[in-house]
């Protein structure tokens, strides 16, 4: 029996690389799950993406995610009511919805609209705009610094376009960029019919999106007690209970591992968090301050009194440019003060880089096992370190040469030099970051609906 005041929210993708057959698993486990959310796209996505589109302009987004659409093929026949809603359609959300529908067909799988949202590049308006805007909010740069260089710049969008696709009637919703938290408050919103001022519900459904958009992290990964957590071998994936009146709970399907309580959720609520009175979202200015958490039962944790405000009025937007080339080779150093030794390793390597008329814009030496990791907070001595040395610059000449340099420390190097197997490494293009603000009113997402008959 369907329940109308509460639907089940699961979310079995936290980024692109998550494991594939979570989203399977998750299914059979919550067999009455209303809504699966799969989140594809962080900051640096867009920049692997921009590559794929630019050898094969059919591509451009998360291929893995057919491979999830295969798996679930089964499930559908078992419950046909399930709804899917993902940001793997990336800079190509069109094309992925194709390569869908043409999956579905051949699977046997007919009767199923697919809602597509686009809207979200905005490439052309910052390559065309006035090169004094659009600065980088880290460092109030123009844009007119990198304006040539640009490759992407996507809009996080809000649930709106979300919304208007399933009360369209499509099962599975493939978006491009959209603020994450949005893949699971706009199925709130359109199930439950909650008007768009209704901030503090819309508020909860935001909260609710951040607390599984990064899937296990909330259900014991990546937390302070990862080690005393239960069977973290194959952690459960975690689901949101949305009652009508905006409260929910976090929870994870039974006799899976990993656990949800107090501490992981307070977790996750303060990741990628910088003003918990102030979380800015597209629908909604969201704050934490005033939320109640309770643990009802075991793994059952409710959270209630968002409180939401309006939304801003602008868009963050996450543009890439090309930024030149990077390069990163290793070796290990094994014995009594292998530190020291690696470090001069480093600077025997720059040395002969100069005297090949090349000095690379970025140098880095680092010794991993001793502390260089997390600089300057801990530092161990040790009898064996990866020498780590990794460049970039504007030029492949110099890392071309870089990439010569470190085989010869194996006989020209100190005694236990060792663990150099993997041939000279590799020159990798480099796509830089970079964050700004575009208005509301210059943004228009589009709904397209695709039928699998």
């Amino acid at each position: 029996m369907i329940d109308n005041d509460t639907i089940k929210i699961a979310n079995a993708q936290a980024f692109w690389g998550d494991r594939s057959n979570a989203a399977s698993e998750l299914v059979e486990q919550v067999v009455d799950l209303d809504f699966l959310t799969l989140d594809y796209l962080a900051e640096v996505s867009m920049s692997i993406l921009a590559i794929q589109k630019e050898k094969d302009s059919s591509k451009g987004y998360a291929q893995d995610f057919l491979e999830v659409i295969s798996s679930l093929v089964d499930q559908w026949k078992k419950n046909p009511r399930l709804k899917l809603v993902t940001n793997a359609g990336g800079l190509n959300p069109i094309g992925c919805a194709e390569a869908c529908k043409i999956l579905l067909q051949n699977s046997g799988i007919s009767n199923i609209k697919i809602g597509v949202v686009s809207g979200d590049d905005v490439l052309h308006e910052l390559k065309t705009s006035n090169a004094n805007s659009y600065p980088n909010l880290d460092t109030n740069q123009s844009i007119g610094e990198v304006q040539e260089k640009l490759e992407t710049a996507n809009t996080y969008i809000g649930s709106k376009p979300i919304v208007d696709a399933l009360r369209a009637g499509a099962q599975i919703v493939i978006t491009g960029r959209v603020a994450d938290p949005c893949l699971t408050a706009a199925p709130c919103i359109a199930h439950f019919g909650w008007d768009w001022s209704d901030y503090n519900r819309i508020a909860s459904a935001i909260i609710a999106g951040h607390l599984i958009e990064c899937g296990t992290q909330v259900t014991g990964g990546f937390s302070t007690h990862w080690m005393d957590y239960p069977d973290m071998d194959f952690p459960g994936y975690p689901v949101i209970e949305m009652h009508r009146n905006g409260t929910f709970v976090v929870t994870k399907p039974e006799n899976t591992g990993g656990i949800v309580n107090i501490e992981t959720v307070k977790e996750q609520l303060l990741y990628e968090i910088g003003d918990p009175d102030n979380y800015l979202c597209p629908d909604t200015t969201v704050s934490f301050l005033s939320l109640k958490l309770d643990e009802l039962a075991k793994n059952r944790i409710q959270v209630s009194g968002a409180i939401g405000n309006p939304p801003p009025k602008n868009y963050k937007v996450s543009a890439t440019y090309k930024d030149g080339y990077r390069i990163e080779g290793m070796i290990t150093i094994f014995g009594r003060n292998c530190r020291d030794k690696a470090l001069r390793c480093g600077e025997i390597v720059l040395k002969r880089l100069k005297k090949c008329g090349y000095n690379p814009i970025e140098y880095h030496v680092e010794c991993l096992g001793t502390g260089d990791v997390v600089p300057s907070v801990y530092q161990s001595d040790t009898l064996e370190t990866v020498l780590r040395i990794s460049a970039k610059d504007q030029s492949k000449d110099s890392l071309i040469q870089l990439s010569k340099e470190i085989a010869p420390l194996v006989t020209s190097g100190p005694q236990g030099t060792t663990g150099y197997m993997s041939g000279r490494p590799k020159i990798r293009p480099v796509y830089s970051f970079w964050p700004t603000l575009i208005e509301n009113r210059k943004v228009n997402p589009q709904v397209h609906i695709i039928e699998v008959k």
